[in-house]
């Protein structure tokens, strides 16, 4: 029941992220006095880490925890290049689609 409950609330992050990283950049052509903020990035990147570390423990798909574990490396790339070089890399949008993919299937392979 926990691992449902974690599944949830990290698909609820990675839609979130998706959406932000998706509609964000639309919004910055419209003058609205808005700059982007990496820290909101980075907040995504940690709530999905923590819920990709406790999800991962109850594992045993090998292949699932790899799914996991590279999505959440290609958000940290392109998160880290952001707060560092200040330079934007999609691969948040890999990223974001990977863990939305893993949770969903995790999530169905529980018992009910």
């Amino acid at each position: 029941m926990k691992s449902k409950i974690l599944d949830a609330v990290g698909i609820s992050a990675a839609v979130l992220c998706l959406i932000h990283c998706v509609v964000f950049p639309l919004l910055m052509i419209i003058p609205l006095g808005i700059s982007h903020n990496p820290y909101i990035d980075l907040a995504f990147l940690i709530i999905g880490a923590v819920v990709v570390y406790r999800v991962t423990k109850n594992i045993a798909s090998s292949w699932l925890k790899l799914l996991f574990w590279s999505s959440i490396i290609l958000i940290s790339i392109s998160v880290l290049a952001d707060l560092i070089f200040e330079i934007h890399i999609p691969l948040i949008y890999v990223g974001a689609a990977g863990l939305i993919t893993g949770h969903i299937i995790n999530f169905r392979n529980h018992k009910h």
